[in-house]
């Protein structure tokens, strides 16, 4: 009598059977609903640790707004204005999900990764992979660079008002703004980085990506304009200086990508499109006046040909004999009422 060992004999893995299409439509729905519910719990775990954490959280959220000449009190204060009773809660609240979403994020991400992962090649897979190593740093440092342009767009946009420096802000209203600013910071850090992705997969080069940079740094600004929640233009001019920078710096290494691969060296390579491209002949020998190219090579004529001498007509083609007439074709008679189409 066996003995069966434990962790042998297990079979394939529920990745193994998602990427190799042997699971039917009714597993896929109950790995995505077992997905989904580890997400959720992963989330409420979270969100409790935010509730912990929600105190620090909103002092570290109102420094840059206490770090304003006369905000700070003698006693070390930075009192805020609150108009409704319940809205200290409800932004406690709103903070604890926040941080919950980020403790967790892990969690879920690998959750959504693993139930996406088996419908992906090996390749795409490692494309994935370097996208989130870079994507995290990436918004990260937007987030941060968002931190430090809350000061300076708040004391412009204080001392640009008719209210004065020392006007108190509603509380709800200002986390709302700071925490817009640097979650849009974070996003649009990741826009080049969506540049070079399309580099890797080939569906641009690094050249083109080079020729395209006067409407890359224009739609920067655009969108830096648009999007930015405050009219202040330090904030603006910050944000499109730093996704040109990083814009130029996708394109390097795109360049790098290509000259690795060895891209950009085809026969066409530097030709506009209403050029003609070259005929590389190679040693193709000369052929001499007098003589024919043939299929074994040059034949010698019988004697010179003079140039501009007129070719004279050929001989006339006698017709053919006459054609038998063809055998009309009859149909068979189809069986049982139908042929073969039907």
């Amino acid at each position: 009598m066996k003995l069966a060992l434990p962790g042998r004999n297990k079979g394939p893995s529920k990745f193994e059977q998602a990427a190799n299409g042997e699971m039917t439509l009714i597993e896929h729905v109950r790995e995505l609903r077992t997905r989904l519910f580890r997400a959720s719990l992963a989330v409420v775990a979270g969100f409790v640790v935010g509730f912990w954490l929600a105190d620090w959280v909103f002092e570290l959220l109102k420094q840059p707004y206490c770090d304003l000449p006369t905000m700070r009190q003698a006693d070390g204060g930075c009192p805020m204005t609150q108009l409704g009773p319940a809205d200290g809660f409800l932004l406690k609240l709103k903070i604890a999900l926040w941080v919950g979403l980020i403790v967790s994020a892990p969690i879920w991400l690998y959750q959504l990764w693993a139930f996406i992962a088996p419908g992906l090649h090996k390749h795409e897979r490692g494309y994935a992979y370097a996208f989130v190593a870079l994507a995290a740093p990436l918004f990260t440092g937007g987030a941060v660079l968002a931190y430090y342009v809350v000061e300076k767009g708040l004391y412009f946009l204080l001392t640009s008002g008719v209210t004065g420096l020392d006007t108190q802000l509603e509380v709800t209203r200002y986390i709302s703004f700071v925490t817009s600013l640097i979650l849009l910071f974070g996003v649009a850090f990741l826009f080049p980085l969506v540049a070079l992705m399309l580099n890797v997969v080939g569906l641009v080069s690094g050249a083109r990506l080079l020729s395209w940079w006067r409407v890359a740094v224009f739609a920067f600004f655009l969108f830096a304009a648009v999007v930015t929640p405050t009219p202040d233009p330090f904030g603006m001019t910050v944000l499109a200086l730093a996704l040109s920078a990083l814009y130029f710096m996708a394109v390097g290494v795109a360049l790098l990508n290509d000259k690795r691969r060895g891209r950009g060296k085809s026969l066409y390579e530097g030709l506009d499109d209403d050029a003609v491209s070259p005929l590389d002949l190679g040693d193709t020998e000369s052929v001499t006046a007098g003589d024919r190219v043939t299929a074994s090579g040059p034949v010698s004529a019988s004697g010179p040909v003079t140039v501009g001498e007129p070719v004279g007509a050929s001989s006339p083609v006698s017709a053919s004999g006459p054609i038998e007439p063809v055998e009309p074709i009859r149909p068979r008679p189809i069986e049982r009422g139908f042929d073969d189409m039907t």
